[in-house]
């Protein structure tokens, strides 16, 4: 496989798919950067070799066909300023004025296209289309974890038209150095820590995570259908009546491989789904009828602060309680502050998922801990031991 900092794009023009789906408010302005901002030592280092750079993502959800509010066009401003030269835009990401503005490219100029997803081949994985966006470019970089799970036109197929010039960006190499450092090469002890409303999102993770970890915390909703499948009582906290069976024959499993699956012992409860609710702490397999667990509390804290500090590497997906509502944020707060602890104290710590994320960057602690991904989807896909077609595509 090639390597993206060992590859010389000096005169040649490369198309790199990220992952510019950011959030925009009504302004059209960028109201969180993230993605953007961990993409640019790829685009940077092609623009220093002398190279010239086609961008293409997606942004949002377009029905089908153009919409204006879907357009990438806004992104141009902010990508001029940080890249500090001129970046250039196409009003489609594939047809004859694309074509013709992407063969006129000098070294040093940037061209980013319209959103891919303007055309329904881009998610149909359509080999006509990824040909299209081939057209006029040298070299196929990936640099989007966070759609590096679906086999798109973009991320997967487009691939197949560049055998020998195809490579992963910073990011996506960073992204998946950063899983298999867990998952594959992590020093023991090795400590997943899972939260999260449901189950049933998580059940495959947890499953695979057997195999490769000493200790599973387990926080959020569902822990509560941990707790009842064991016999708890849980007030009327979220729980999965149909993976009741599944909490318990994951518990089994684990006994079996000698992993320690780490319960909450406390519950913060809440006597309704409210920031200003009436709360008070009970054993988590005590919470009183008519109240409902929605954070962890002290007892628990200190146990998973522990935990984690005895840990040599630390995956953290998912939040311990309605960290959005701030009287129920403590118990995820904790697990942040814990990681960056550990961190400083020379363990490996990586944050990924939606959530997690928010919260690590909501508590301004992104910057002291190893490694926060970028992507949610690929990230557990990639945990659940599952091939990503965007990852597959470049090692082929």
């Amino acid at each position: 496989m090639i390597k993206f900092q060992d590859y010389n794009f000096k005169g040649k023009k490369a198309i790199i798919r990220v992952d510019f789906n950011v959030p925009l408010n009504a302004e059209k302005q960028i109201t969180d950067d993230t993605r953007i901002r961990m993409a640019l030592p790829t685009i940077e280092k092609i623009i220093a070799d002398g190279g010239a750079v086609v961008l293409m993502s997606h942004l949002g959800r377009p029905k089908g066909g153009p919409e204006e509010k879907y357009s990438m066009k806004p992104l141009v401003s902010y990508l001029t300023k940080a890249l500090s030269r001129e970046v250039k835009f196409a009003e489609d990401c594939i047809g004859d004025e694309t074509l013709s503005l992407k063969k006129n490219l000098k070294a040093g100029d940037i061209l980013l296209l319209n959103n891919l997803r303007f055309y329904k081949e881009e998610e149909k994985g359509s080999k006509e289309f990824a040909q299209k966006l081939a057209e006029g470019v040298d070299v196929y970089v990936n640099d989007a974890f966070g759609t590096a799970h679906r086999a798109h036109a973009s991320t997967t197929i487009i691939a197949d038209f560049f055998p020998n010039d195809k490579m992963f960006g910073y990011l996506l190499a960073q992204e998946v150095e950063s899983m298999n450092k867990v998952l594959k090469e992590g020093e023991k002890p090795i400590t997943a820590i899972l939260g999260g409303a449901k189950v049933s999102s998580k059940i495959s993770v947890i499953e695979n995570m057997l195999d490769k970890v000493n200790n599973i915390i387990i926080g959020g909703g569902m822990t509560y259908t941990f707790v009842k499948a064991q016999g708890g009582n849980i007030g009327s906290s979220l729980v999965e009546d149909d993976y009741l069976e599944t909490a318990k024959n994951v518990l089994a499993a684990a006994k079996q491989k000698g992993v320690n699956i780490y319960l909450p012992i406390d519950s913060l409860n809440a006597d309704k789904f409210d920031n200003a609710a009436n709360t008070s702490v009970s054993d988590i397999d005590k919470v009183p009828d008519g109240m409902m667990g929605l954070d962890i509390s002290d007892k628990t804290i200190a146990l998973f602060k522990d935990i984690i500090l005895k840990s040599k590497t630390i995956l953290w997906n998912g939040p311990m309680g309605v960290f959005e509502m701030e009287n129920f944020a403590k118990g995820t707060i904790a697990i942040a502050n814990a990681l960056v602890e550990a961190t400083k104290n020379g363990s490996f710590t990586l944050v990924g998922g939606g959530d997690s994320v928010a919260a690590i960057n909501q508590f301004n602690l992104a910057d002291q801990v190893s490694y926060v991904s970028t992507g949610g989807g690929a990230m557990l896909e990639y945990i659940e031991g599952k091939v990503l077609p965007g990852v597959a595509a470049i090692l082929d």
